[in-house]
C-alpha cells in the first residue's frame, strides 16, 4: 500500500489529487533509477529467486482440463454423475 485517501467515488480528480499528494511528499523522486535494461535484469533475478519456493506442477496432463473448468480434487479428475431423467 503506497497511499490511501478518501475522495468522491473513483473520479479522475480524486486520483489526480492522490498522485499530487504523493509527489508533494517526495514519492515520484528517485535516485539512480538506472536504465530499463537494469530494471528488467533486477526483476528477472527477483522472479528467479522466488521461483525456488514455488510449488511445481506435478500433474501437467491435468492443466488443460483445469483450464477448461473440469472439477479436480486432490489431483484427481472428479467424474460428474449424469443426471437421470424419467
Amino acid at each position: 500500500l503506497v497511499a490511501l485517501k478518501d475522495g468522491y467515488r473513483e473520479s479522475g480528480e480524486s486520483g489526480a489529487d492522490l498522485l499530487r499528494d504523493c509527489a508533494r511528499r517526495g514519492m515520484k523522486a528517485t535516485r539512480g533509477a538506472g536504465s530499463r535494461t537494469a530494471a528488467l535484469a533486477m526483476i528477472f533475478k527477483l522472479v528467479e529467486s522466488a521461483q525456488n519456493r514455488w510449488r511445481a506442477v506435478n500433474a501437467p496432463h491435468l492443466v488443460a482440463l483445469v483450464r477448461a473448468g473440469a472439477p479436480i480434487e486432490r489431483g484427481q479428475l472428479v467424474e460428474r454423475a449424469e443426471a437421470v431423467t424419467a
